[in-house]
């Protein structure tokens, strides 16, 4: 009978370069510097480390086909290496990965990367090159991500009867406090606040989502190393033990596309993948347990929508618990206490590792008061690659042992 990770994989350090145009460092550059970090906060040397997974999604902008890149970069001596890739789950895959290696007993001290480098494409939005094996050129032709994600808002208003006011006003309202979340963080790439004003009265990109409805692209990195909880209390016997306590992923099968089942409000993987990933953890009651998320905000209404396909907010009522500051700063479950893809932008196969740090500052009270979540104990991180009716959704939940 499987029981799961749960607890039996810590997190020993991290780390994670800022995030925005980094047009004077490489692919390779950022690794480093992740990297350093990541080693310093975990107290090894890098002989330790017994294997490693990169993840990184474009090849044709980064380092380019296999593992080799990381070992090279890193001057790993001679242990596995593994790039995993999984659209925009592509860094929390390559986490799990590593974290199931430790759990197997099959290595002690792992290694993950995460890092792209999207600005150096030359384009605003995401290459479109990776869609092409399962999607036809005439669909990709025709399909854009805001397109895309903006149905979510026309269904989700019409299933609920909620006028597409007050769903622009929540949309605002989840845009105004990410960005002063961000403002905050020296690592992230946009850091001004702005008005909601701003957000109501910015272009249309695709109805009902406005430029600040949309996160962009950027560069960055982020790592970690993960452990035994029984090493990691050996090697820091004097700081909180960092647990992961869930990590789960569920993939569209296509049933949203093809059949009538789904009503286009919502995205069947994410309500899948939470159910398994609150079982995981043995948490009952997501909406009084978890104390803060880093969730896809790739756009608004993505996030919207997140609340309540993580079981956190009521269906239908998402929008009542954004304009009542549920999910800000000081609210109940602040989420994109970093200020989420919307101000760090969306480097795919860093973002993953970017949120898990995220939620691992926090849980060692490493972060200024003014950016800091009270009484956090768990964190949840979101990932959401594809679109709305066909995706991946990569979750995971770490706290204090």
């Amino acid at each position: 009978m499987t029981d799961g990770i749960r607890d039996k994989v810590a997190i020993l350090g991290m780390g994670c370069t800022r995030f925005g145009e980094l047009w004077e460092s490489s692919a390779e550059d950022l690794m480093v510097d992740a990297f350093k970090a990541c080693l310093e906060d975990a107290g090894i040397e890098k002989k330790q480390i017994q294997a490693a997974w990169l993840g990184t999604h474009y090849e044709e902008v980064n380092v380019g086909k296999g593992s080799i890149p990381l070992a090279f970069t890193l001057k790993l001596p001679h242990i596995p290496v593994s790039r995993s890739e999984n659209f925009c789950a592509t860094a929390t895959e390559a986490f799990r990965a590593a974290c199931y290696s430790v759990a197997a007993g099959a290595y002690d001290i792992v290694l993950v990367m995460g890092v792209e480098k999207l600005k150096d494409t030359g384009y605003g939005g995401l290459p479109t090159g990776a869609w092409r094996g399962i999607m036809s050129y005439m669909i990709e032709a025709n399909r854009t991500a805001p397109g895309s994600f903006a149905q979510l808002a026309t269904a989700y208003s019409s299933k609920w009867a909620i006028p597409m006011e007050r769903i622009k006003d929540a949309m605002a309202h989840v845009s105004v406090k990410s960005h002063a979340n961000g403002a905050m963080n020296p690592r992230a790439h946009l850091r001004r606040p702005i008005t909601k004003e701003q957000v109501l009265k910015a272009p249309m990109i695709a109805y009902p989502l406005g430029l600040f409805d949309c996160c962009g692209v950027s560069d960055g990195a982020a790592a970690a190393i993960v452990t035994t909880p029984q090493i990691a209390r050996s090697i820091k016997p004097n700081q909180d033990t960092i647990m992961v306590k869930s990590l789960q992923i569920a993939v569209s099968s296509g049933e949203e596309a093809f059949h009538d089942a789904w009503d286009g409000a919502h995205v069947m993987s994410t309500r899948k993948a939470a159910t398994k990933a609150y079982e995981e953890a043995g948490i009952k009651d997501p909406r009084e347990e978890i104390s803060m998320m880093e969730v896809h905000d790739c756009f608004s209404v993505t996030e919207l929508v997140t609340y309540e396909d993580l079981h956190i907010s009521p269906k239908g009522g998402a929008c009542n618990d954004v304009l009542e500051g549920f999910y800000d700063l000081d609210g109940k479950i602040p989420c994109q206490v970093d200020g989420g893809l919307k101000c760090f932008g969306h480097p795919i196969g860093a973002s993953g590792l970017r949120m898990i740090f995220a939620m691992y500052e926090q849980l060692l009270d490493r972060v200024p008061p003014e950016r800091k979540v009270k009484n956090a104990r768990l964190g949840l991180t979101h990932n959401l690659g594809g679109i709305p009716w066909m995706n991946i959704c990569a979750l995971s939940i770490i706290g204090r042992g």
